[in-house]
């Protein structure tokens, strides 16, 4: 066997595990192992089975989920309604598609409905080694696991509900290598908020990016999705972690359905699932965890971030005109002035969920913020859980509690105010303290200011009333 092949990236090895044929020097036509849809990106693909009279080729590989559109007020999982009516529709259809092809669907009503990418994990139906597809961005989530994941376009979703593969392009390798402790009172989430800030936007485009480095092994599994998550914001096709121990015991306490010899086996694959040591990278960055603090976007874009005792960039400044003229845009949009810092900015509002931080841990993280202080009166905040399981064990532990004593709207699961897609939206000119994944212009509601940041940054915004250090209590007060 040629030397060259056996010295491969994680990407390349799960690229390689999953091709079905090659097509030219790009392009492989690619197994999926498993699809998951939403209510918004697959009615086209379906209406076009039909026309052409084609079934779904395996629909016990293929995941339907209502969550993008789906209102969270606080009533009963049964008493769910969608109101606008061009979102009750896109439901219906989802669930006329889905009981027409036979496809397992979490619709507006059930119990375990919640975020895609936050359902898949907590079933235990992403593994290592998978190939995963959605029709949506932050599908590189899954590669926290092990699994490549990423977002597909609605023409593609047809493709793999006719044929279970997808002729894929094939992306570069990029190497991010981060090392140390993360300072006290920061987060994985300040992590990959400093990462984008320092390649840009367009930093990783066209790669698949795999993380690595003691900072990383020490992050628990949850903490990696975030990480993952939001790789795409810098552009990534994908992103990779190598799975280990931590993954494992993830997955084992998950995967109900894989008895302890089945769960031996799959170890056994899964622990060759690893860049070997010689495998050459197109691309590699270094970071400190020292470097880490608790980091805020400024602008309108996620690479338009800082730490929160950082000051507001000044367009002048700007390595060149274009990046001065971006600038200035961002900072007109959201109505702040280049020197100033933004501590001690008024927000108006508070989101805390989302499929970035959605999860458990991220709840817990905010409970313990807020636990014995109040919401400021100025604010209204909510928590939206990830899943209606993670909406019931915040429950259990007592953390809705703490959440609804502050003050905090306790809701339903759902994407929520991560995007303009259901009734939880900003006013024209309100600005927002969000846990989610972007702060475009309008993202959160037309006019809407969106600062990105974690959920112990966004609990102590709640608490004060304005943009504060989350290691700093002093200062903040209900």
């Amino acid at each position: 066997m040629d030397s060259n092949v056996l010295q491969r990236t994680l990407y390349r090895k799960l690229v390689d595990s999953h091709t079905v044929t090659r097509l030219d020097e790009q392009h492989v036509l690619l197994y999926v192992d498993l699809h998951i849809m939403n209510e918004y990106t697959s009615p086209q693909a379906f209406s076009g089975l039909r026309e052409k009279n084609r079934k779904v080729l395996r629909p016990q590989q293929q995941l339907a989920v209502v969550s993008h559109i789906i209102p969270t007020h606080p009533v009963s999982v049964a008493s769910r309604v969608i109101i606008d009516p061009a979102s009750a529709l896109q439901a219906s259809n989802l669930k006329r598609n889905c009981s027409d092809f036979g496809i397992k669907l979490f619709d507006t009503n059930h119990e375990q409905q919640g975020i895609e990418h936050i359902i898949a994990p907590e079933h235990g139906w992403i593994r290592p080694g998978m190939v995963v597809l959605c029709g949506d961005s932050h599908t590189t989530t899954y590669g926290a696991l092990g699994a490549l994941g990423f977002g597909v376009g609605t023409s593609e979703v047809e493709h793999i509900l006719a044929t279970q593969t997808l002729v894929y392009r094939l992306a570069q390798d990029m190497h991010i290598k981060v090392d140390g402790v993360l300072p006290a009172g920061t987060s994985v989430k300040d992590l990959i908020l400093l990462i984008i800030a320092r390649i840009g936007a367009q930093g990783a485009r066209g790669y698949a990016v795999e993380f690595s480095g003691s900072t990383i092994a020490t992050l628990s599994a949850e903490a990696r999705m975030t990480l993952c998550n939001m790789a795409v914001e810098a552009g990534a096709r994908a992103a990779l972690i190598q799975p280990d121990q931590i993954t494992f015991d993830y997955i084992r306490q998950r995967a109900g359905n894989l008895d302890p010899e089945e769960f031996k086996q799959a170890l056994g694959d899964w622990r060759e699932l690893y860049s070997d040591a010689d495998a050459v990278f197109d691309v590699e960055h270094v970071f400190s965890a020292s470097e880490v603090a608790p980091f805020v976007t400024w602008g309108t874009s996620p690479d338009q971030a800082m730490a929160v005792t950082a000051m507001i960039p000044d367009p002048a400044s700007a390595a060149d005109e274009h990046a001065s003229t971006t600038i200035s845009q961002a900072l007109q949009y959201m109505g702040l002035t280049a020197g100033e810092t933004l501590l001690g900015l008024p927000i108006d509002r508070v989101f805390i969920g989302s499929c970035t931080n959605g999860r458990i841990e991220d709840l817990r993280i905010a409970a313990s913020m807020i636990n014995g202080r109040h919401v400021a009166r100025t604010v209204r905040a909510m928590v939206v859980p990830g899943s209606g399981e993670v909406r019931r064990q915040a429950e259990q532990e007592g953390l809705a509690k703490i959440f609804t004593d502050a003050g905090f709207e306790w809701r339903q699961p759902g994407c929520s105010m991560c995007l303009a897609m259901n009734d939880d939206v900003l006013a024209p000119g309100e600005r927002c303290a969000s846990t989610t994944n972007r702060n475009f212009e309008g993202r959160q509601g037309r006019g809407g200011r969106t600062h990105l940041m974690s959920p112990a940054m966004a609990a102590a915004a709640a608490i004060s009333g304005c943009i504060s250090d989350s290691r700093t209590l002093e200062n903040l007060h209900g």
